[in-house]
């Protein structure tokens, strides 16, 4: 099946896009891949501790991310270490900090 254009734009692209951008859209999910850029890897309760935000909160969007393919995960005994799949989300990020958009 083709995927849809307009002006040679292919529909199943931008909707890509817009599902990443819809998944980290988050104040919480932004801090936690920018802490995983310069972590590598970390546990729940090391990244709870570090953003001051509650275990549950963060184990949410731990969740939510990794199901939507944007985290790996592993396991060690008890341990659930998180890491991004994809590095180059932080580039995302560093795009927006660059963007002269009013805030209000």
């Amino acid at each position: 099946m083709k995927a849809e254009s307009t002006n040679g734009i292919e529909k199943e692209k931008w909707e890509r896009f817009a599902f990443i951008l819809k998944t980290i859209a988050h104040p919480t999910r932004l801090a936690i891949i920018e802490l995983l850029a310069v972590q590598n890897e970390m546990r729940v309760n090391e990244i709870t501790e570090t953003l001051g935000v509650e275990q549950s909160v963060i184990s949410h969007h731990l969740l939510n991310m990794k199901m939507k393919g944007l985290l790996l995960s592993r396991r060690v005994g008890t341990n659930v270490y998180y890491s991004l799949k994809e590095k180059k989300l932080t580039t995302i990020i560093e795009c927006v900090e660059k963007c002269n958009c009013n805030f209000s």
